[in-house]
């Protein structure tokens, strides 16, 4: 009998076997339809999002669009102007140019800019790259522009893969060892969330051919840090669940089961709960956020797949000696019991949990205050942590023309009636020079500079001017368009997205634990988190890191991350805590048992997915370092101190009413609940 068990543990490993060289092709595709242009980030049903499309259509396809600089500090010279001509003379020579490249002296004599507009690299990202590192070898000033700004972006986000994946897997097998103290069974559940991120390329590929969802570099890269981050916490879990069932089952395959019986709802019930909020991010119009929601929840799935089912074939084949040296033998005592840290966290909860919290709600409004200080909408050249050559050259503009617009904002209209159009943006406020790019497959591009600085107030006012000036059929779009509808869209997008997250897992939580209170509670603890965690980076963001602005979808996508993820281990602690009334505990102690028993491993799932959340904020991307840092401070404070006082003290003042409107309100505390009642979980 144990050696057909064992052959069912191989027999899983061959079937893992099968599913990766099923997935290998795919999975190495995936680069091949990562897309980091605008339009890939843009509202859908946005101005600028009708423009880059449109634009695309037209005769010679997408124009890329630079800006070449000539600088010199004490003023340029004769020969300078004349070698920056000649220049600009080659590049036009070796490439089609929607218009001839004029120059534009600023006042002080000490830069010339020149805009240089190219329609042959098109859509594809590699050319439009090609183009602009030739212009750059052609040319000795240097250049700038949307499209310099892109590449230099594409190149960030094509070097993330690489140090995002070492990094997490060096912070997660640090934390391995540590918390399991073995030098190999660490390996095991890093192994597996290797072959789950490996699977979850597959599948994202296999969604993007099937239902063209967007695939960018940002929600690639979170998507690796769920499956890494998850998927070490559900491993935890099964780890620990597993080393008890050790202790009092003698076969490896008897206890794996047993473990599975035991924490496996729980598991899926919150991996469940994360999947479905991550999937509310469809709704939204932005085309990041709406790509980003299948992604996540093809990294938790695939975490979880993996985690149920290869994981523990790989423990059983490989016995109790994986847990070297610490070996859990059969019959062994569990360890000694002792007062832990959670033990007394939940003591001090449970003598005084008014004040607890009150207290520790105060902190976290106190907190959240921070969200005041937060800086403004984050500008294009802001993006970096690091200094590309693209935010060089805009610096340079922005010093040299204060008073101009240094990237042109594009308006495409009907070709019959451009000629109006024409008239109607140069009588505009705002605007200081108009031409007509070019025209054909019925549409006209209009190449418009504003006279005010690029994402500037005067700027905005005048795309905005120009928008309610032009009316329907006429699109107003350019770098700054884009930007300005970005942030108009993420607040709308709060709206919409927000509200269906928070319906989605209450009704989950409503479900599972059959209870209106409890659910509602810890859905008013992981909001606090959201806003308390929003807080400490404004507090933070740009003192301390020096950002100097905050990406537009930061408060959406950090809420439904920690929304999400904090709902996780509200589960496991609240699970437990049912299981020990069922079994005749009253609420309150019964909250400090499930704290005891279950605070270890929920503080070591936090830990993990705190540090690999916090990967990104070594990342040259100012968007991914500030979601990073407020989904880590908000994991740490779920963790820490929600978890721990406020859902322990507010459970133990409520009593019986946590459970309402449920059986467990009333049940006596004398009467155990039935069999058919038990819940068979505990983590």
């Amino acid at each position: 009998m144990e050696g057909r068990k064992r052959i069912v543990g191989w027999g899983v490993l061959a079937l893992w076997v099968i599913v990766i060289a099923l997935a290998a092709p795919l999975a190495s595709k995936l680069g091949d339809v990562q897309r980091d242009r605008a339009v890939d980030y843009l509202p859908a049903s946005a101005d600028s999002t009708q423009v880059a499309k449109i634009t695309e259509q037209m005769p010679g396809g997408e124009s890329t669009d630079l800006v070449l600089v000539y600088h010199r500090e004490g003023g340029l010279t004769a020969a300078d102007r004349a070698s920056a001509a000649r220049e600009v003379e080659a590049v036009a020579a070796e490439y089609p140019l929607t218009s001839v490249p004029r120059p534009v002296p600023s006042e002080d004599g000490t830069t010339l800019l020149y805009a240089v507009s190219s329609t042959e690299p098109g859509t594809d990202e590699v050319a439009r790259d090609a183009f602009v590192h030739d212009v750059r070898e052609r040319v000795s000033g240097e250049v700038g522009g949307s499209g310099a700004l892109a590449t230099d972006a594409s190149e960030v986000y094509g070097s993330l893969d690489g140090p995002l994946l070492y990094t997490t897997v060096a912070v997660v097998a640090i934390l391995l060892i540590v918390i399991y103290r073995s030098p190999f069974l660490w390996l095991v559940p890093l192994t597996v969330a290797g072959v789950a991120d490996y699977l979850s390329m597959a599948v994202t590929y296999a969604l993007h051919q099937g239902f063209d969802i967007s695939v960018s570099g940002q929600s690639t890269g979170v998507m690796t840090i769920l499956v890494f981050g998850a998927g070490t916490d559900y491993a935890l879990l099964l780890v620990s669940r597993y080393r008890e069932e050790l202790r009092r089952i003698p076969r490896p395959y008897d206890a794996m089961v047993a473990a599975l019986r035991g924490c496996g709802p729980a598991v899926l019930a919150s991996s469940g709960t994360v999947a479905l909020g991550m999937l509310c991010l469809l709704a939204a119009d932005m085309n990041s956020s709406r790509g980003m929601g299948p992604t996540a929840a093809v990294g938790v799935l695939c975490a979880l797949v993996a985690m149920l089912t290869l994981l523990p074939a790989l423990l059983v084949v490989l016995g109790r000696r994986v847990f070297w040296p610490l070996i859990p033998a059969y019959g062994s005592p569990p360890k000694a019991a002792r007062r832990s840290l959670f033990a007394a966290m939940g003591s001090s909860a449970g003598r005084r949990p008014l004040a607890v919290l009150l207290t520790g709600a105060a902190a976290l409004a106190a907190l959240a205050l921070g969200v005041l200080n937060l800086p403004g909408a984050i500008k294009q050249e802001d993006s970096f942590s690091s200094t590309p050559e693209a935010v060089t050259a805009m610096k340079t503009l922005a010093a040299a023309y204060p008073q101009m617009g240094t990237q042109p904002i594009t308006v495409v209209a009907r070709e019959a009636a451009s000629v109006g159009v024409l008239e109607r943006v140069r009588a505009a406020e705002g605007v200081a020079r108009v031409d007509i790019a070019r025209s054909g497959g019925g549409w006209s591009e209009i190449s418009v500079v504003a006279s005010h600085a690029p994402q500037s107030a005067g700027e905005t006012a005048t795309i905005r001017e120009l928008r309610s000036a032009l009316g329907e059929g006429v699109y107003v779009g350019g770098p700054s368009a884009e930007q300005l509808d970005m942030a108009d869209t993420s607040t709308s997008d709060q709206r919409i997205v927000v509200p269906l997250v928070l319906v989605v897992v209450l009704i989950v939580l409503v479900v599972l634990l059959r209870s209106l209170v409890a659910p509602l509670i810890l859905v008013a603890a992981v909001v606090a988190v959201w806003g308390a965690a929003l807080g400490i980076g404004g507090l933070v963001f740009e003192g301390f890191f020096g950002f100097e602005g905050t990406d537009p979808g930061l408060a959406l996508l950090s809420f439904v991350f920690l929304v999400a993820l904090g709902v996780d281990y509200g589960i496991f602690l609240m699970h437990r805590m049912r299981e020990e009334c069922l079994n005749g505990l009253e609420p309150g102690p019964a909250a400090l048992a499930a704290l005891r028993s279950t605070g270890g491993v929920i503080a070591s799932a936090g830990l993990v997915l705190a540090a690999t959340f916090a990967v990104l904020i070594n990342m040259p991307m100012v968007q991914l370092a500030e979601l990073g840092f407020v989904i880590a401070v908000g994991v740490l404070l779920d963790t820490f101190l929600v978890r721990t006082y406020l859902v322990t003290s507010a459970s133990v003042l409520l009593g019986r009413r946590v459970w309402w409107p449920g059986p467990l309100a009333k049940k006596p505390s004398s009467t155990a609940g039935s069999e058919s009642e038990r819940l068979p979980v505990r983590v």
